[in-house]
């Protein structure tokens, strides 16, 4: 039998409208584009880093100022314990030049050990027990036994703006390599702060020489010559120089008018809490006409000027504040814009600027003068 088939519709084709292909859409900048938006970067970023800088200087600023406070407070409570201040350091005292050998006296300067520093004395007093409790005072500190304590790094006396190093330093001959002494070198640990010996300096030329020139009046330049005789407490007028004993009844000026401690960046020259070593020098680590190496009290003592023989190429005498351009190792010396911190002997701190009026950076400097102080001038 035959079947017929089913009818099958078959569905007639879809039938699209034509249609108009997608607009695109660019993606990206063109190359003048992006310049300009680099061009706009740069000028925020340009804008806002001076502000930057200046939040993090001031912050350096207040670390700096804070150490320079703890070690106020330290003297403080080393005077209430001792009734005197610590001495800038500490050498074997003679007279006539003569001292045991194991002092290791420098013939020309007559510094010897045990050669302690401020810095060293004031540990127990400024949370340095730790470090303190290591050091054998009653040897030269450049034994072999205090080597290890000697080179440490104590937070405290280190300034956060300095751009030099805060890593402990080799002591130097007078050509600059290290100095030997009982067949070795001495490394010790660094400071960003130095004690004030006053107007005059009494370093290279309080030893074997009798006598010195000292300036008896700033204002006329008058000076007369005195007798030395390894004494520096007959040049300084300041509160730490070799072997003092400064009681705070000393500095008639007062206290809150005396400078006792200041800055001296690592990037003029290499300072330590630690003291003296007799034979070292201190080096400036670049050169002006005026500046040059000093003797071994400069790694922990500094003055303001004029001392005896210290004279400009005009003739005139010296008198060198914070951040003068003579740039003497026995300066004081900061990073900081504008000037820098000075302890005064009350404990307090001020900020300095490196254009000073010199002859008040003079009178702040000595301690027994009998200056007026005009504190506008500062």
């Amino acid at each position: 039998m035959i079947v017929a088939h089913e009818h099958r519709k078959v569905p007639p084709v879809l039938q699209f409208a034509p249609q108009t292909r997608p607009k695109c859409f660019r993606v990206g900048f063109t190359l003048v584009e992006l310049l300009v938006v680099i061009a706009v970067i740069g000028v925020l970023v340009g804008l806002l880093l001076p502000a930057v800088q200046a939040a993090r200087e001031a912050v350096r600023k207040v670390s700096c100022s804070n150490n320079l406070r703890q070690v106020g407070l330290a003297i403080q409570n080393y005077h209430s314990t001792f009734n005197r201040l610590p001495a800038g350091y500490v050498s074997y005292p003679t007279s006539n030049g003569v001292a045991p050998a194991n002092v290791m006296m420098d013939a020309v300067t007559w510094d010897a050990g045990p050669g302690w520093g401020w810095g060293a004395a004031i540990l127990p007093f400024a949370e340095g027990t730790t470090i303190a409790d290591h050091l054998q005072m009653e040897r030269p500190l450049w034994s072999v036994v205090n080597s290890h304590a000697i080179a440490s790094t104590i937070p405290m006396f280190l300034c956060p703006s300095s751009s030099g190093k805060d890593s402990p330093f080799t002591i130097a001959n007078a050509s600059g390599g290290p100095l030997i002494i009982d067949g070795h070198s001495v490394e010790v640990g660094r400071s960003h702060y130095v004690a004030s010996h006053g107007q005059e300096s009494c370093w290279g030329e309080c030893g074997s020489v009798a006598t010195g020139e000292v300036f008896t009046n700033i204002y006329t330049s008058e000076t007369k010559i005195v007798a030395i005789d390894g004494d520096a407490g007959r040049v300084a007028d300041g509160p730490f120089y070799r072997n003092s004993k400064t009681r705070f009844r000393d500095v008639t000026d007062g206290l809150t008018n005396t400078i006792f401690f200041g800055e001296h960046s690592s990037s003029l020259s290499d300072k330590t809490w630690v003291g003296v070593v007799p034979g070292a020098y201190v080096h400036p680590r670049f050169l002006s006409p005026e500046n040059g190496y000093d003797a071994a009290a400069t790694l922990t003592l500094v003055h303001a000027g004029p001392s005896g023989g210290e004279l400009d190429i005009t003739g005139s005498p010296i008198i060198h504040p914070i951040n003068f351009p003579t740039y003497h190792v026995g300066q004081m010396f900061s990073e900081h814009p504008g000037g820098g911190y000075i302890g005064m002997g009350d404990g307090s701190v001020r900020f300095v600027s490196e254009v000073v009026d010199l002859y008040l950076w003079a009178e702040l400097s000595s301690m027994d003068e009998h200056e007026v102080i005009d504190w506008e001038r500062l």
